[in-house]
């Protein structure tokens, strides 16, 4: 990285104190796949080792570096290659009693988060993708720290309507074991299509084929940075929305700056390879760390009101332009994030019912992500939330982008209710789903959706 100017940091100072900037998760990723063993206990030793080798420095050295450059980091997590491919000699208690060791690992170096009970299942599954996948729901409710994400399709393979049936139904089953808090055990899983392999947000991170044998990985989000830039501009000039864009990027550009200064520094104490820095505007329950409040400065009154689309794609793409010009090592997903839960202002748009399910899903086909936080009542049957997955896969697939699903049926509430999980996550209006059971005979189909014409690039 260039040397930094008096002026940049003087701003970063400002971002800081006044504006919500921050660090939101360092996170080291950890190949595990030379752990691979027959003996369930043996691979739990092994892991567990890896683990503590690799990890027990990170949150002090963390903690160093928040000190010395005055940056708050939020989360220290994990990330591990696909444990389903350590699964595949296996039987299907293996996954349980191994979630339970890297749980264990994760409290023990003290990250907040460890990600990586993952599979990749896009075209179809191994028994060890299928062991997982059948044991999220006992997993996911009791454990405190593990976090799993599955691709269930992709631009090249289609979508694996099988594999996302039995994902609805593993949700609805994590949510009911999870009742006494809202559900919250299936805000650990994400659907994803177009999975990338280097996001160190949870709960979608994990190592990928083709990562460093241990890197570091960082996010930064900066919503109420570009808040209050846009703000002071709009109110002392006039702005058309080329220089609204130009703004966004100019923001967005010194924002991946610190993230990237942080990110090296780690990694170089540390002693392992830096990865790459996530810009991704992940806002979270505090008023003035808001993406919806950003559409609201743009002069989107209602969120969810026609125009909403747009400014989330002209948002999205301002930062991803203003990240890619500040660091040559810009990755993981990069753009603006739309969790509902965790944004008080999209919380406080889907309880005046202003944002609605569909609208949500077209403001996800330009944002980053997709139904991310999205609370819906507890009753909603499995083809239905099956459905809703498989629409949102079609985004991913059809535009080849990633697109994800992470989405809580909460047990016992209905649709204007509120789901209350805590912390970061915040807390929710229940968004209705129009027409349950309507796509029933639709889901029942299975197999695979083909992948699209442009699929084939070669």
């Amino acid at each position: 990285m260039g040397v930094f100017t008096t002026e940049e940091i003087m701003r970063t100072v400002e971002m800081i104190h006044k504006e919500n900037l921050d660090v939101r998760t360092v996170t080291l990723g950890i190949n595990l796949l030379d752990c691979a063993h027959h003996d369930p206990h043996y691979l739990q030793d092994r892991i567990h080792k890896k683990i503590m080798e690799k990890a027990k420095r990170l949150v002090p050295v963390c903690e160093e570096v928040s000190r010395r450059y005055g940056i708050p980091i939020v989360n220290k997590r994990i990330s591990l290659s696909p444990i389903s491919q350590l699964l595949e000699a296996h039987d299907e208690v293996a996954p349980v009693s191994l979630a339970k060791t890297i749980d264990r690992a994760a409290r023990e170096v003290n990250v907040d988060f460890v990600g990586g009970f993952s599979a990749l299942v896009e075209k179809g599954w191994t028994r060890g993708a299928r062991h997982l996948i059948d044991s999220l729901p006992i997993i996911l409710s009791s454990t405190e720290r593990v976090c799993s994400s599955v691709n269930a399709a992709s631009t090249a393979a289609g979508i694996n309507v099988d594999a996302v049936k039995r994902l609805a139904e593993a949700i609805i089953e994590t949510a009911q074991l999870s009742a006494n808090h809202d559900g919250f055990g299936a805000a650990k899983l994400v659907v994803f299509a177009n999975i990338p392999a280097d996001n160190p947000f949870m709960a979608g991170s994990y190592l990928g084929a083709g990562e460093p044998e241990c890197v570091v990985n960082i996010g930064v989000s900066g919503p109420g940075v570009v808040k209050r830039a846009l703000e002071v501009q709009i109110k002392s000039r006039n702005m058309s929305f080329t220089d609204i864009a130009e703004e966004i990027k100019t923001t967005a550009f010194r924002v991946t700056r610190v993230g990237e200064l942080i990110g090296r520094e780690v990694a170089e104490r540390l002693g392992v390879p830096f990865g790459i820095v996530d810009l991704s505007l992940a806002p979270t329950p505090r008023v003035g760390d808001s993406v919806g409040e950003i559409l609201q400065v743009l002069g989107i009154e209602a969120i969810g009101a026609p125009g909403s689309t747009a400014a989330i794609a002209l948002l999205n793409d301002a930062v991803k332009k203003g990240g890619l010009f500040a660091s040559s090592s810009v990755g993981g997903l990069s753009g603006a994030f739309i969790p509902v839960s965790e944004d008080a202002a999209l919380s406080e748009a889907a309880g005046r019912g202003d944002l609605r399910l569909e609208k949500l899903e077209a403001m996800t086909s330009v944002c980053s992500v997709g139904l991310d936080m999205v609370a819906i009542p507890g009753d909603t049957d499995a083809h239905t939330l099956a459905a809703v997955i498989l629409d949102e896969m079609s985004i991913g697939v059809i535009n080849a982008k990633t697109t994800a699903c992470r989405i809580i049926p909460v047990p016992g509430k209905q649709a204007g209710e509120k789901a209350v999980f805590g912390g970061l996550f915040g807390e929710a209006y229940i968004m209705p789903v129009h027409r349950p059971g309507a796509s029933r005979a639709f889901i029942e189909f299975g197999g695979r959706i083909p992948a699209p014409l442009r699929g084939l690039k070669n």
